[in-house]
């Protein structure tokens, strides 16, 4: 489609833009390390990031729940009771899709169907294309519209939509940019093309968070890229402004909203290794914490009587410590069961 235009040989990258790759591919080297860490508390991130994902999402386009609603509807699987319900409902239905299967989802006009369908649950035209020629406006503080962007006519969607699919997957498979950039041109694309009567902004963010996960980025599924997505929401538009001008011609600059695109997935990816390093910091404080009290002991003690003395600290995790100092032979288990009883060497 239009940003796809360029040939690998024109494409000439901001050292801005260059920068944000860089940072992102170090992030991404240090992703497996993170998710090695605390599996407990990383599934409290994946439960938290679910919940802001369809929240955020949602609220950007006006659908808001009861905040004792979320949870229940996210996560605790509750049925919705009204149409707004249904929508936070249904993104979550997108989201699990996306979570469990992006391995095998190919980005086909099929699947984008499929993902309007699932978050824009309850609606009548969910799942379909357009039937009317739509615009992008804005209202002015005087009450009057200025219409921003003039996106694909209803009749040409259909194909739109499939050679955006077509090229998209060629420059993927060609190796024809950057894993990054492509995903960057197929979402402005998506939304300059804007195929549905209503939802574009939701498929747009499933988009985001599907592209990059498909291309080894999993940083959504710990961080709600949504969340981040609606906090800068005025750069969003700002960004998405200047580069849909001129984008029927191909003559548009997509350095602004790929400026964006990559500074979302990179502030994520900030805020999952702070996440992480206080999982990391938190765990060693516990390790030590355990040591601590099996340095003070005199004599024989018990796995219990350590529990007692280190209550933030989970059984299992004073079991794994017990057996590595075993191994640095540092104590000595003289028994066995859950009430052997230990002993400092030394």
């Amino acid at each position: 489609m239009n940003s796809f235009r360029k040939t690998d040989k024109d494409l000439k990258l901001p050292l801005g833009v260059v920068w944000l790759m860089n940072s992102i591919s170090e992030y991404k080297g240090k992703q497996e390390l993170y998710t090695r860490q605390s599996p407990q508390i990383l599934k409290s991130l994946i439960e938290m990031a679910l919940i802001e994902s369809a929240e955020s999402s949602n609220r950007i386009e006006g659908v808001t729940v009861e905040k004792s609603r979320l949870k229940p509807l996210i996560i605790g699987r509750s049925k919705p009771k009204d149409r707004s319900e249904d929508e936070v409902a249904g993104y979550r239905n997108a989201l699990d899709l996306i979570h469990k299967k992006h391995g095998s989802l190919d980005i086909t006009p099929q699947l984008i169907r499929q993902l309007h369908r699932l978050s824009h649950a309850g609606a009548g035209d969910a799942g379909q294309w357009k039937k009317k020629d739509n615009e992008i406006i804005r209202k002015k503080q005087d009450g009057t519209v200025e219409i921003i962007f003039k996106p694909v006519c209803a009749s040409s969607t259909p194909e739109a939509v499939k050679q955006l699919c077509l090229t998209y997957k060629h420059s993927i498979e060609q190796l024809r940019y950057p894993g990054l950039y492509a995903v960057a041109c197929l979402i402005l694309d998506f939304l300059c093309i804007h195929p549905f009567r209503d939802g574009n902004g939701r498929v747009s963010r499933l988009l985001t968070l599907l592209a990059p996960y498909q291309h080894g980025y999993e940083v959504g599924k710990y961080i709600s890229l949504e969340r981040i997505i609606e906090q800068s929401k005025e750069t969003y538009y700002e960004a998405l402004r200047k580069s849909s001008m001129r984008w029927h011609q191909a003559k548009h600059d997509i350095e602004p909203w790929l400026c964006y695109f990559l500074g979302t997935i990179n502030a994520a990816y900030r805020e999952f290794e702070q996440q992480a390093g206080s999982i990391q910091s938190a765990r060693g404080a516990k390790t030590q914490s355990v040591i601590q009290a099996v340095n003070e002991q005199a004599g024989e003690f018990s796995m219990s009587d350590i529990e007692r003395l280190c209550p933030a600290v989970s059984r299992d995790m004073i079991r794994i410590i017990f057996r590595q100092l075993q191994k640095e032979k540092k104590i000595i288990c003289l028994g066995k069961g859950k009430s052997a009883r230990w002993k400092r060497i030394g």
